[in-house]
Parts: structure tokens; sequence; C-alpha cells
């Protein structure tokens, strides 16, 4: 499993993309962001919710380019 900085840096750079690449696709990491979990106001997320919200992102690019 990656470490928690190889999945940000995975989650940046997919992001980063979508804004460079493919805007039109925008206006879903509001709504893919809102899967992240609200810890009760903590703002503490754990590897697996990183992944989780990595695997989304890859799967809405992946879905874009079929």
């Amino acid at each position: 499993m990656d470490t928690t900085q190889q999945i940000l840096t995975k989650i940046s750079t997919i992001t980063r993309e979508i804004e460079d690449h493919h805007p039109e696709l925008i206006k879903y990491l509001d709504e893919t962001r809102s899967t992240l979990p609200n810890n009760s106001g903590q703002a503490t997320l754990d590897n697996k919710d990183l992944q989780n919200y990595l695997e989304q992102l890859e799967s809405l690019l992946d879905n874009h380019h079929s």
C-alpha cells in the first residue's frame, strides 16, 4: 500500500490533470470530495479514506476517456 505522501501526490497529479486538460470534469471534483468522511469536525483522514478518494478520481478520469 502507498504511503500517505504517495497517495496525496497521486491525488494532486490527477486533480491537476483534470483542471488543465479536462475542465468539463471540474464540476465533479466537489462531488467527489464530498465522499470524504466528516469525522465530526476533525480534520483527520486515514490512508483508506485517501485511497478511496484517489480511486474515485481515477475512475472519473477513466470513464471520461472511455
